[in-house]
C-alpha cells in the first residue's frame, strides 16, 4: 500500500500544482484588469489637465486679441480724426491768399495785376495738390472709360469719334491710383 499510497499522493500534487498556477493565473488576471484601469484613470486625469491648460490658453488668447482689436480700433479713430489736419494745416496760407487777393479786388483798379495774383494762387494750389498725390484725370481725346470717366451725355459726332471724348463737364481727380471724382464728360457715338 505504501506504493500506491505514495502514487497517490503524486497524482494529488499532479491535480494540486495546476489548481494552484490556475489561482495564480487567475490574482495575475485580475491584477493585470485593475493596472489598465489604474492607467486609464490616470490617461484621462492627464487628458483632463490637457484639456484645462489648452481652455485657460485659448481664454488669454482671445483676451489679448480683444485687447488688440480695441487698440486698433482707438488709433484708427484718431488717425481719421487726426488725418485731414495736415493737409488742412497746409491749405490755410492758399485761403490767406484768396483772402488777400479779395481784399485787393475791393481796392485795385488793375486788371493785370488781379489776374496775375489769381494764376499765382492756382498754380501754388495745384503744387499742393501734386504734393498730396492727387492728380487731374486726362480726358481731351481720350478714349471713355467707365473706371475713370462719367457719361452725361451722347453726341453724335461721327464714326471717327465714337466712345471717344468730345467735351469735359467737370474735371476729374485720383488720389495715388484712385479715383476721388470721376470725370464728367460728353461722349461721342
Amino acid at each position: 500500500m505504501s506504493k500506491g499510497k505514495h502514487r497517490h499522493e503524486e497524482q494529488l500534487e499532479g491535480v494540486q500544482q495546476p489548481v494552484e498556477e490556475k489561482q495564480e493565473e487567475v490574482k495575475e488576471e485580475q491584477q493585470e484588469e485593475v493596472s489598465p484601469i489604474a492607467a486609464l484613470e490616470a490617461k484621462v486625469a492627464e487628458l483632463e489637465q490637457k484639456v484645462a491648460d489648452l481652455e485657460d490658453i485659448k481664454l488669454r488668447q482671445m483676451a489679448e486679441f480683444d485687447n488688440y482689436r480695441r487698440r486698433t480700433n482707438k488709433e484708427k479713430l484718431d488717425l481719421i480724426e487726426t488725418a485731414g489736419e495736415s493737409i488742412f494745416k497746409n491749405m490755410l496760407p492758399l485761403m490767406d491768399d484768396f483772402e488777400r487777393a479779395m481784399a485787393a479786388m475791393e481796392k485795385s483798379e488793375d486788371v493785370d495785376a488781379l489776374r496775375e495774383g489769381l494764376k499765382l494762387i492756382y498754380q501754388k494750389f495745384r503744387s499742393f495738390l501734386e504734393q498730396n498725390k492727387v492728380t487731374e484725370i486726362e480726358t481731351e481725346g481720350k478714349d471713355f472709360s467707365t473706371d475713370e470717366h462719367e457719361a452725361v451725355t451722347l453726341f453724335a459726332a461721327g464714326e471717327e469719334n465714337k466712345g471717344k471724348i468730345i467735351d469735359c463737364t467737370q474735371k476729374g481727380y485720383k488720389l495715388g491710383d484712385k479715383v476721388i471724382r470721376f470725370a464728367k464728360v460728353v461722349v461721342g457715338e
